[in-house]
């Protein structure tokens, strides 16, 4: 049974923007928070791709890595993820090519197959409705481009070619768990949004797990809701942030990350609260000794290698001491 001072944290960053803020303003508290991250020995920090979704300012993903990786000096940096079929696998490897050669060692690729976004964006983005059905060969297609340089290739990345990019392959279904199994590569399941098929799908990574060039044993990483304060009623109370952005999510709003409030009662009707919950159903939230006892539980039940939280807290403050929190535990 692992422990959890065995197990490496890491955070999952959408840059939420707050009701009334502007994007500036939120970019720099996601790198505020990004050198709080590292000081407090946090292992990745990942931003992920969405697009159309007001509230949400990680829409070029890239770029942000970018500016997270200037702005500290040994943690891990990078996507979680980068929806492939959205671009030319050749794109996203000059990019992460570029990122590697200026913070080397440092960056780490995770890819996932979806388009982060609704079908009128995504023809928006020139996405063929049909290119995630070619995820995996577009991924060789990656690793080839990150590959040792070869000097008949017509096409080669520059930057890119030999970097050796860390690939993570991501997913919140069966589908990339089995392609990341096959493959050998690292994999990272998004149970902060969709925990129902997380047990499944980590079994079947460990399960049918391939030893590669990149990997001898599978390594996988867990994503989940983190809600840690001073207190389990404190972090109720926080919660409720959360709560009312997962409600617009699946109402069709803007999804502004709102101040807290007393109470979700009269904001929700009983089906709604039901559907947030589930999306929720494997946050982690309370003080230090129910966090604590938690984690160590989903730690023994999953059976991960690392874990991953988001940690959409409203008030910056508190969204810092939730780090603090955390790396206590260890």
């Amino acid at each position: 049974m692992k422990s959890l001072s065995d197990i490496p944290f890491s955070l999952l960053e959408l840059a939420p923007i707050r009701l009334n803020e502007s994007v500036g303003d939120t970019l720099a508290r996601s790198i505020e928070f990004a050198r709080h991250a590292e000081a407090c020995g946090i292992n990745r920090f990942w931003l992920a791709e969405h697009h159309n979704m007001q509230g949400i300012a990680s829409s070029a993903t890239s770029v942000l890595i970018g500016a997270v990786a200037a702005n500290t000096e040994r943690m891990r940096v990078g996507s979680g993820g980068i929806m492939l079929p959205n671009h030319p696998p050749l794109v996203i490897a000059e990019q992460f090519g570029t990122l590697d050669a200026l913070y080397p060692g440092r960056i780490d690729l995770g890819l996932g197959r979806a388009p982060g976004t609704d079908p009128l964006t995504s023809r928006a983005l020139r996405r063929d409705d049909m290119r995630a059905e070619h995820f995996p060969e577009e991924v060789a297609q990656l690793q080839r481009f990150l590959g040792p340089a070869d000097p008949d290739a017509r096409v080669r990345a520059v930057p890119g070619e030999g970097s050796r990019v860390d690939i993570w392959l991501l997913g919140s279904s069966l589908f990339s768990a089995r392609l990341a199994a096959e493959q050998g590569l690292p994999y990272a399941f998004a149970g902060h949004f969709a925990p129902r098929f997380a047990r499944e799908a980590l079994e079947l990574y460990r399960a049918r797990f391939q030893p590669s060039e990149v990997l001898s044993a599978p390594y996988a990483m867990l994503g989940l809701p983190l809600i840690a304060a001073l207190s389990d009623e404190e972090a109720r109370y926080l919660a409720t942030s959360s709560l009312q952005r997962i409600l617009a999510l699946m109402r069709g709003e803007p999804l502004w990350l709102r101040p807290p409030v007393e109470s979700m009662a009269g904001l929700w009707n009983e089906q709604e609260q039901a559907s947030v919950e589930a999306f929720l159903g494997l946050q982690v939230a309370g003080g230090p000794a129910t966090i604590r006892s938690k984690l160590e539980r989903l730690v023994n039940e999953y059976q991960v290698d690392e874990l991953m939280f988001t940690n959409d807290l409203y008030d910056q403050g508190k969204r810092i001491e939730a780090l603090s929190i955390l790396m206590s535990l260890r």
